[in-house]
């Protein structure tokens, strides 16, 4: 197992948002590309061979209470269309974690957190534009909730799976 391959945090969502999120996902994400389920990325790379530690972070982390999140809105791309999400108790345990690995963290990483489930990308503007417009017509806001942490490690294709962490009482629903 190659240990310095770089992780990935993301949020696990409760059963009935990750549903709503990863059909559409399955509908609109060009099936070539879709190698991930619907996924909420908190990290898109630590370091790899810091594994343990950011293990101990995400286990820290997830004793905190499941953190609300309000879908708010939608999201233009360019080549697609995400899902805008809001919680400050989530970005509060990204802080946290970001703090711990700073010296650490890319470029990426470092930019401000503004949550979001991508449903399309890698389609033409127009495409992106059409489905914008679609889900924008229908949209109303909606409550999800962050279940747990989840590890990955990145290899060039989908990724593998590392761990997860449950906030503290959260049971999947």
């Amino acid at each position: 197992m190659e240990e310095g391959a770089p992780l990935i945090v993301t949020c696990g969502l409760d059963d009935a948002s990750f549903r709503f999120f990863d059909d559409l996902r399955r509908a609109h994400f060009p099936a070539e590309r879709n190698h991930l389920s619907a996924h909420l990325t908190l990290f898109h790379h630590l370091p790899g061979d810091r594994c343990e530690d950011v293990q101990a972070a995400l286990i820290e982390a997830a004793s905190a209470e499941p953190p609300p999140i309000a879908v708010t809105g939608l999201r233009k791309l360019g080549g697609g269309v995400a899902y805008a999400l809001q919680s400050d108790a989530l970005s509060a345990v990204r802080g946290a974690i970001a703090e711990r690995f700073a010296r650490s963290l890319t470029a990426q990483d470092r930019q401000a957190f503004r949550p979001h489930v991508t449903v399309q990308n890698k389609v033409s503007a127009p495409e992106a534009a059409a489905l914008f417009d679609q889900l924008s017509a229908r949209f109303a806001a909606f409550s999800a909730r962050g279940v747990s942490l989840q590890l990955w490690r990145y290899r060039g294709g989908p990724w593998e799976a590392a761990g997860e962490y449950p906030f503290r009482g959260a049971a999947a629903d």
